[in-house]
């Protein structure tokens, strides 16, 4: 297995990831609503980042609209297969790594591949490698690291598998450290990134890191391509069983304490701005909790359909459009287009309304640019609540 030093800087990230944990843990009660919306935010902002490093040109909406089943024209289908499929592994791990007879094995780690590489289409999704391959720089032509033959694949994985069960590391670590392994390994033709990031994740939920911020990493990778594929040069230029990767494993703790950090501001916000939202329909407009959903992607600048809409609140399209149109009808949103193809955006009056509902005054040099004032009144949110600190 590969090695590492429990240096003092390690020591103290770990330290300090856990003491996030214990204080993010403890958050209180979240409304249901809100809680399914946090989950479909975070995965759809994972699933962009990761298969966004792999070169899959979608944007975070796209995918909140792929997942949602609305995906956009734009979008090819091999390219909604991949989003699916990364999507439904994630889900997959996370839901077997709940599970208390749980056992790390070859079978899990094939059925994560099958799913990253969206099923059925691909003949090689689930399939270990039929050859030896090497990772090059497609510019120069030169080999930058060789992994192990293929027949030696079959026999890593499952004692890389054995290890995970028995591994008395801390959980971060081992997250890093299979993260790395398997990346060493390289046991797929395709598909090698985005399987050890779902299993890494995996890792961290299993040991106890059950809440979103904490489980994947995709999200800060795919703002630090470099960083992370850097990161790799631990590896060496061709496998080693007992590569020394003290430098990644460190890299990796610390940018998921700091992701964690990141995360927590920016939840912390889009729930104050979801609660004035619910409040204001409930309050105010005499409707369902429900319109939120609609109002809270307008607010931030993500188009709105009718498929997409009755796809997180559940209801017919036919009534779908009433409270879409109702919601028009009161300048909170602005529509283009006929019926169910029409498609909704934030109006100005969406965005002044949560500016006074948080007591935050709009900005007068943005005039009327929406965008700008959004990014105004957003700002102005996380400043009040940074200044009065994460949860003790």
């Amino acid at each position: 297995m590969y090695r590492y030093r429990m240096t003092s800087y390690l020591a103290e990230e770990l330290e300090r990831l856990e003491v996030l944990r214990e204080r993010l843990n403890c958050r209180g009660a979240l409304s249901r609503r809100w809680l399914g919306r946090l989950r479909r935010e975070w995965e759809a902002g994972v699933v962009a980042a990761s298969t966004g490093i792999e070169g899959v040109p979608v944007t975070v909406d796209d995918v909140r609209r792929i997942l949602a089943g609305d995906p956009p024209v734009w979008v090819c289908e091999k390219d909604c297969e991949l989003v699916e499929g990364y999507g439904e592994a994630v889900e997959f791990a996370l839901r077997r790594a709940d599970d208390d007879a749980f056992r790390w094995s070859t079978e899990f780690v094939l059925s994560v591949h099958f799913r990253v590489m969206g099923g059925g289409s691909d003949p090689a999704a689930g399939r270990f490698r039929g050859s030896n391959v090497w990772l090059g720089d497609n510019s120069s032509g030169s080999v930058l690291y060789q992994p192990p033959g293929y027949r030696e694949v079959p026999a890593l994985v499952e004692e890389l598998c054995a290890w995970a069960d028995q591994t008395t590391d801390p959980v971060p670590v081992a997250a890093a450290l299979l993260h790395a392994r398997l990346a060493g390994i390289h046991p797929f033709s395709d598909g090698n990134g985005r399987v050890a990031r779902v299993l890494s994740s995996a890792v961290m939920r299993r040991g106890g890191y059950g809440t979103q911020e904490f489980t994947s990493l995709e999200e800060w990778w795919g703002t630090h391509r470099e960083d992370y594929f850097r990161s790799f040069s631990d590896l060496g230029h061709r496998w080693k069983t007992d590569a020394d990767v003290t430098r990644l494993v460190t890299i990796d703790v610390r940018a998921r304490r700091r992701q964690v950090e990141r995360f927590w501001l920016k939840q912390a916000v889009e729930c104050e701005i979801w609660e004035l939202l619910e409040g204001f329909v409930t309050e105010d407009l005499g409707g369902a909790s429900h319109l939120a959903e609609a109002l809270f992607d307008a607010f931030f600048g993500r188009p709105v359909t009718n498929r997409y809409y009755r796809s997180l609140v559940g209801v017919t399209g036919k009534v779908a459009a009433a409270e879409l149109a109702m919601l028009e009808s009161r300048k909170l949103l602005e529509g283009v287009g006929e019926d169910r193809e029409r498609l909704y955006s934030g109006a100005f009056p969406l965005i002044a309304g949560v500016a006074a509902a948080a007591g935050t005054a709009l900005s007068p040099a943005a005039g009327a640019d929406l965008d700008a004032q959004r990014a105004h009144v957003v700002a102005a949110i996380a400043e009040r609540i940074e200044a009065g600190g994460m949860p003790a």
